[in-house]
């Protein structure tokens, strides 16, 4: 076998750029963006990525020099995905919902040459700006030559004229070339995207995608998900979450058509679906309540159906089954910014079709099976490194191992290395592996009360609240209990409906209403001792909900051993200000 060597005929580098290229010539004159009143086809998209490539390299450009954008699911957004790596560069996509301290946080730390921001970020950007001018001139970013070339993208339908200095997005478009040939990719392990963390369990890490990565992990997903050419994509994850979890070269990969709308509001939602007729949509659990809590007046008949992949805080069976109700038609999945995205999907297997709705509703509540791009991926006693029994009830950390799992942290040796131990990659993430293989989330690490040397699952507790009636969001955290060491404490937001009775210290569910809810649906130590009503709960810069927050709140709360009706008393001596700020 000496004989067989790789040449270019039978090797090429592995990159998500060639799917680009290929819907190009394969799919050139279907429709790939719809923008409102914009639109593009797949060979138009080819050209304008080539033209921005050109005027990036005009600027000087290098290998390796990271791109930053601050913008919305808009065209240059998507473009960018493809354009960025064409220069030479790695794209790094900011989460617009950072205030300008982290922004600039990020501009420092990833060095990066050009800033791309969205006019309406505009005033974010300055501010951004001005605070990483700041800290240069502190000698805080001694390796920082200089402050990122600014370029502004502006409104593509209506132009605003805004502007951040000289040059804007479609003015570099229209002026590169569109005979520009894409810099060759010559190793498929070079970067090719840097994504910062949302830091909910610790600082901001900047997380490097290799063009290996990303094209294995597209595949993995259109596979897994079993998306089919030509699908319609509505843009409701944001493309600035690990780069929309891999569909920005996925559709691509499809010849589908990317839907972009600025806001994820239930009335684009609605609307974009009965307009373009659209198949495919990924989001957090956080837009099933945004579907669900439309108005009428926003409200449109679903006609086909919607598939939708959801992954982040796992969603309660109860609103998945509402979801479906609708016309959509729901796939779990799990993953992080450090596995490129989504690393498990919940894949339907045909003998659960029978299976009562509720209980339907709970399979897809599972996190499932890992995409083909991992190699493995295990349930385990990080103690031993054994795997735990496959009883669905033995509690384990999860980890993965494979292509689609990042090339490290930005700048971070030590962190790399603390996650990356014994062969695996270290989630964080609590779990347990049922009896046929298929995994499901119970917490992070740290969320895990221990009540008495019990482990309580604050999302198995969450999962019971969610199915009262009147209950919105809920988050569960640990709170100090003098006998037990700690027990839960339940934050919870009430329907809109309701919202009008949150009003002083009565709700139309009172705290032992929902109390005595759980006790009929709970083992007694795994009840909530104490339940705080919020209008709306604290989310993190991606949509989920804030934990780290509601656990500095609950570290006041105290449970009374004494009142034996399963009312707490709050012991604290900053008792009034302790229940103003949970209620704020």
């Amino acid at each position: 076998m000496d004989e067989l060597k790789k040449c270019q005929a039978n090797y090429t580098t592995l990159t998500p750029l060639t799917f680009l290229m290929r819907a190009s010539a394969s799919y050139a004159n279907l429709t790939s963006v719809i923008h409102e009143g914009t639109s593009f086809t797949w060979s138009q998209t080819y050209e304008r990525c080539r033209r921005l490539a050109s005027s990036l390299r005009s600027l000087n450009i290098a290998r390796n020099d990271v791109i930053s954008v601050l913008a919305p699911n808009i065209p240059a957004m998507y473009e960018m995905h493809f354009a960025v790596p064409m220069a030479g560069g790695i794209l790094n996509t900011i989460n617009i919902r950072l205030d300008a301290k982290n922004i600039a946080t990020i501009l420092g730390h990833s060095e990066a040459k050009v800033f791309f921001v969205d006019y309406e970020y505009v005033p974010k950007a300055k501010d951004a700006l001005r605070l990483l001018m700041e800290e240069k001139d502190k000698n805080f970013l001694q390796n920082y030559s200089s402050l990122p070339l600014v370029i502004v993208i502006d409104d593509i339908n209506s132009p605003t004229g805004i502007r951040l200095g000289e040059l804007e997005y479609e003015e570099m478009v229209q002026h590169g070339n569109p005979n520009y040939v894409p810099e060759e990719i010559h190793d498929e392990w070079s970067p090719i995207a840097l994504n910062y963390t949302s830091g909910t369990t610790s600082e901001p890490k900047g997380v490097v995608y290799s063009h290996r990565g990303a094209y294995l992990s597209t595949l993995s997903l259109i596979l897994g998900w079993e998306m089919g050419s030509e699908p319609v994509y509505l843009w409701t994850l944001p493309m600035f979450h690990c780069n929309g979890w891999t569909f920005t070269w996925g559709v691509a990969a499809r010849g589908g058509t990317n839907i972009c709308i600025r806001n994820t509001l239930a009335y684009d939602i609605y609307r974009s679906i009965e307009l373009h007729n659209v198949t495919h949509m990924c989001c957090a659990p956080i837009v099933f309540n945004i579907i669900l809590g439309a108005k009428n007046s926003e409200k449109r008949v679903i006609k086909s159906k919607v598939n939708i992949l959801t992954g982040g805080a796992p969603p309660p069976a109860s609103l998945v089954e509402k979801i479906e109700e609708l016309g959509f038609h729901v796939t779990h999945a799990y993953g992080l910014t450090e596995a490129t995205g989504p690393a498990l999907v919940c894949e339907w297997q045909k003998k659960w079709d029978k299976l009562p709705k509720a209980e339907k509703s709970m399979m897809k509540a599972r996190q499932g099976v890992s995409v083909l791009t991992l190699t493995d991926v295990d349930v385990k006693n990080l103690e031993t490194m054994e795997s735990v029994a496959r009883d669905g009830k033995t509690l384990g950390e999860i980890v993965l191992k494979g292509s689609g799992i990042m090339m490290g942290y930005f700048k971070d040796s030590e962190a790399t290395s603390k996650a990356f131990r014994d062969g695996w990659f270290r989630t964080g993430d609590v779990g347990v592996i049922h009896c046929d293989g298929y995994l499901e989330i119970k917490d992070r690490s740290k969320d895990v009360i221990i009540s008495g040397g019990e482990n309580i699952s604050s999302v198995e507790v969450e999962n019971v609240i969610y199915r009262h009636p009147m209950v919105l969001e809920a988050a569960v955290v640990a709170m100090p209990h003098p006998k037990w060491g700690e027990s839960p404490c339940a934050f919870v937001s009430l329907k809109k409906d309701n919202d009008e009775n949150i009003k002083d210290d009565h709700v139309s569910v009172t705290e032992d209403q929902l109390i005595g809810y759980c006790r009929k649906n709970l083992p007694h130590f795994m009840v909530p001792k104490k339940v705080v009503f919020m209008k709306e709960l604290p989310k993190t810069a991606t949509g989920k909900i804030q934990k780290f927050g509601l656990r500095v709140k609950a570290k006041f709360f105290v449970v009374n051993e004494n009142n034996s009706n399963g009312k707490n008393s709050q012991v604290n001596q900053n008792n009034e200000q302790v229940l103003a700020l949970s209620r704020l």
